[in-house]
Order: C-alpha cells, then sequence, then structure tokens
C-alpha cells in the first residue's frame, strides 16, 4: 500500500469519523478524501506543487 491510497483511506476515515449521515456528511467525507489523497500524492512524490510555491527542487 502506497501513501497515495493510505492517505485517501484515511481522508475518507476522518471524514466519517468527523460528520456522520445526511448530504453535508457526504460533501465533508468528500473534500477530506480529496485532501488526504492529494497529501498521499505529495508523500509520494506523484504531485510536486513547486510551481505554485515559487521554488524549485534542487
Amino acid at each position: 500500500m502506497n501513501f497515495t491510497v493510505l492517505g485517501l483511506l484515511s481522508g475518507l476515515v476522518l471524514g466519517l469519523a468527523g460528520a456522520f449521515g445526511g448530504f453535508t456528511a457526504f460533501l465533508v467525507v468528500l473534500v477530506l478524501g480529496a485532501l488526504g489523497l492529494l497529501a498521499g500524492r505529495v508523500a509520494d512524490g506523484k504531485l510536486d506543487l513547486s510551481q505554485l510555491t515559487g521554488r524549485d527542487r534542487r
């Protein structure tokens, strides 16, 4: 299991624990799952955020 999958699963679990039931809970889980996925992609090195920060990796 790589960091992308781990990040996605942890975001989904935190979303389910934080909000339970209804459409609002669905949106919270969706947002937290997306944040977990992004964090996992960054940890795997598959997403480079240096262009957003204006710094180059060297």
